[in-house]
């Protein structure tokens, strides 16, 4: 499934949302949905703990920076984006672990993605710190 094919079919009240504009957000929502597809592979050996963990981390992106956008203070913003961040790093870690699994090629683009995202989370943490501290 590629990003522009899965926008497609993406609820319009979630589209029509501001927190749609994120990019950070959009990528990290494609990515949970990827990884419900890739977990199948996982669970199929019975790797039940890690496609546990890849779910929850992959999941965690988007739910941390939907919450963090729907705070009043830009430290409490940067905080659940922070949240975010370290969910994004676990999850790539455990693309990585499952590379056995999910195939090398198949981790090394799911592994692109994230690093996208986490930078992506990197720069949006900075500008809410920035703006705490003026």
């Amino acid at each position: 499934m590629n990003f522009r094919d899965w926008k497609r079919d993406v609820h319009p009240d979630i589209k029509n949302d501001v927190l749609w504009k994120i990019e950070a957000y959009r990528l990290s929502l494609y990515l949970a949905d990827l990884c419900w597809l890739d977990t199948q592979k996982i669970l199929q050996k019975k790797y039940f703990s890690m496609a546990d963990q890849l779910i929850r981390s992959s999941g965690s992106i988007s739910a941390n920076i939907s919450e963090g956008y729907s705070r009043i203070s830009n430290k409490e913003k940067a905080r659940f984006y922070e949240i975010a961040f370290g969910s994004a790093r676990e999850a790539r870690g455990w693309y990585f672990k499952s590379r056995h699994i999910l195939t090398p090629e198949l981790a090394a683009k799911r592994i692109n993605l994230i690093t996208k995202i986490i930078k992506l989370l990197l720069n949006m943490i900075a500008d809410r710190r920035k703006a705490h501290n003026t």
